[in-house]
């Protein structure tokens, strides 16, 4: 047997966290196990699924490379196969019409809840032998109703959960039709998954209880059903449901919030699984190591510091080539153009053990990339006094001369002139380092200047003395 997954969002919104880790874990047993994993988008609900929303979801997908073995399916494409299925179970005998009004049906939801009986359709319009049906009332177009069991149980061995089961006399008989027609969901995904050739359904707990009805409609339809994996929803970290009130909840989000797109999945796959004491997974390792029953049964809690923390492992441990172009994303995004400095790839040598997010590296390397930079007025009074003047004066000259623009011909030029003068190297090195950067934090000067180049260090040296020649 191929294993197939797939992952089925509705298009009302952004993909959210709790949505991409659902798509991760389909994606990864899939993959364990050789198979294909699949995108369906359930887009039947009408007033609420938008494009915006679709591609959403295909944005976060590919930035996340959740990439499907095949073209996505829209629901709202095969209303004509919905149709073709609820025409034969009308002929087999599997599902009826009901003429109930709304009137009807909620006198009938008042009358049980006044008897204290759980509210549920009473089935007058099921067809039963020697049963005798009323007239169809003219003019009321009907709700087509899926014909389940009275009696048994269902009884289903979820990947995560164990052994559940529901007793089929506590469940009515569902509308897999509006009266427009429009097939309902819990119809849909059954006739969709048949269809597609889904073997396991990994999913959100919160489907639970329309698990025992998909159950139903797939054996009265002839078909398998595929095993099931509800996997418990994600809490903040104060344990309530996670929601907006917490943070990003919207994986592009967390693009923005300068998250590599491996480390949010490596932090995802953590939030209700585990390997021994590993942290840190590459996404090969994640394919190897993945089992859906090792799933913990309880809710994870997502935890902002930790996926920062996972975040920084590896912009200090991925080839820069690999974050490059995250990289860009960012300081185009602060209008600066990565063309109009040192190669990103440099830069992020440079800059990734100091910096934990891709915003935090942009802004850091701000003054890499702008025609200027910005002083700031704190340093510049601390680091560009009288002393700190004389140190650029000297300094100026000496770094036009150099013939290698080089890290380490610059290393010992910086170093030699401090132990020339009995300088620390600090006050050698922050008057510089605020003339060409504008602060007192940057990679090691000698990293530095090397980045900036000769021009530019020249051009800042030259401006930071005239601007302070101007000040006095």
């Amino acid at each position: 047997m191929t294993v197939v997954t797939r992952f089925a969002p509705s298009p009302t919104g952004y993909l959210h966290i709790g949505g991409a880790r659902t798509a991760l874990f389909s994606y990864l047993h899939a993959k364990r196990h050789g198979g294909r994993f699949l995108l369906r988008i359930e887009d039947t609900d009408r007033e609420r699924s938008t494009e915006a929303a679709v591609q959403a979801i295909f944005d976060g997908l590919t930035w996340l490379g959740l990439t499907a073995d095949g073209p996505p399916v829209f629901q709202t494409h095969r209303f004509d196969r919905y149709r073709e299925v609820i025409k034969r179970m009308l002929a087999e005998g599997s599902a009826y019409r009901c003429y109930c009004s709304r009137q009807e049906l909620e006198a009938m939801r008042a009358e049980q809840m006044a008897r204290k009986q759980k509210p549920r359709y009473d089935g007058r319009w099921r067809p039963e032998p020697d049963k005798s049906l009323p007239a169809p009332p003219a003019g009321v177009p009907p709700v087509i109703r899926f014909k389940n069991p009275l009696s048994g149980k269902v009884v289903f061995e979820d990947l995560i959960k164990g052994r559940v089961e529901f007793d089929n006399a506590e469940l009515d008989d569902l509308i897999i039709a509006r009266a427009d027609g429009t097939p309902t969901y819990n119809f849909c995904v059954v006739v969709d998954d048949m269809d597609m050739g889904i073997t396991h359904v990994i999913r959100g707990d919160d489907h639970v209880n329309n698990t025992p009805r998909q159950i139903n409609i797939l054996k009265a339809l002839g078909a398998t059903p595929p095993a099931y994996a509800h996997v418990p929803m994600i809490l903040g970290a104060d344990g309530v449901k996670l929601s907006k009130r917490h943070g990003a909840v919207s994986v592009i989000e967390y693009r923005a919030l300068g998250f590599l797109p491996e480390a949010l999945l490596n932090y995802l796959v953590r939030l209700g699984w585990s390997y021994g004491d590993e942290e840190i997974f590459t996404r090969e390792r994640m394919i190897e190591l993945f089992d859906i029953s090792q799933v913990h049964k309880s809710p994870a809690r997502f935890d902002m510091d930790k996926a920062i923390w996972v975040n920084h492992q590896y912009l200090k441990s991925a080839e820069p080539a690999t974050i490059a172009p995250e990289f860009e994303w960012h300081l185009r995004r602060i209008d600066l153009d990565p063309r109009n400095g040192s190669p990103l790839t440099a830069v992020i040598q440079a800059q990734r053990e100091r910096c934990k997010t891709l915003v935090e590296m942009a802004e850091k390397s701000r003054f890499l990339y702008a025609e200027s930079v910005v002083y700031d007025g704190k340093d510049v009074a601390k680091h560009l006094d009288a002393a700190g003047r004389e140190v650029l004066a000297d300094l100026g000259p000496r770094l036009s001369k150099l013939t290698r623009w080089e890290v380490a011909a610059l290393h010992d030029l910086v170093h030699g002139y401090a132990a020339q003068k009995g300088l620390s190297l600090g006050k050698v090195a922050q008057p510089l380092r605020v003339a060409v950067a504008g602060a007192a934090v940057s990679p090691p000067i000698d990293q530095t200047l090397a980045l900036l180049g000769r021009e530019r260090t020249l051009a800042r040296i030259e401006r930071a003395l005239s601007s302070l020649h101007q000040r006095a």
